[in-house]
């Protein structure tokens, strides 16, 4: 049994700190450089394999592929996103040779992190604004799962006149002999 427990508490640590991409890809990866740095010095970065994180702004099918543009995230060690504050856009595209990317499925606000090979600054609009992108043709990338706010509010009232529901459904010693004043509990 201690075995037993033994091996489960070491595959739960193993297994909880696994990273995003292969480990090749990691090791290969540069994570450290912001979007900025790769703006301001783009020969420097030409060909160089980045991981970096995003939340979707757009998706879209275009001649060369599919395309995503998303605001800069920085990632850990592990490709995980931080919880930074983000400010800068970069595109990331995956050739169509290499398949398509769906735009319902890497919809607008859902999270990424690619690994890619920066390819070139591209020049675009923000709205009205000119803005210039870095590109990233994709070798691998990571969709995370969407994050949904639930709030879940039970109501529970003790009393029997302030519930919505019938007596029979939130009374636990409920008896079909009679109404909520003949129940065993008041005799």
């Amino acid at each position: 049994m201690k075995r037993f427990l033994l091996i489960i508490l070491v595959m739960t640590s193993v297994f909880s700190c696994a990273p995003v991409f292969r480990q090749e890809i990691m090791e290969r990866g540069i994570r450290d450089v912001s979007v900025s740095d790769i703006r301001n010095n783009p020969e420097l970065y030409r060909k160089k394999l980045f991981i970096i994180g995003g939340m979707i702004v757009n998706t879209k099918f275009t001649q060369g592929g599919s395309q995503i543009e998303a605001v800069y995230i920085p990632v850990d060690s592990r490709g995980y996103l931080k919880d930074v504050e983000a400010r800068e856009r970069f595109l990331a595209i995956l050739p169509k040779e290499r398949g398509t990317l769906d735009p319902l499925i890497y919809s607008k606000e859902r999270e990424i992190t690619v690994a890619g090979e920066f390819i070139e600054l591209r020049s675009g609009k923000i709205d009205e604004a000119e803005y210039i992108y870095p590109v990233f043709e994709i070798v691998d990338i990571y969709l995370w799962q969407e994050r949904r706010d639930y709030y879940y509010y039970p109501y529970y009232s003790p009393y029997w006149w302030d519930s919505p529901y019938p007596y029979y459904w939130r009374d636990p010693w409920w008896r079909p002999w009679g109404p909520y004043w003949r129940h065993p509990y008041w005799w």
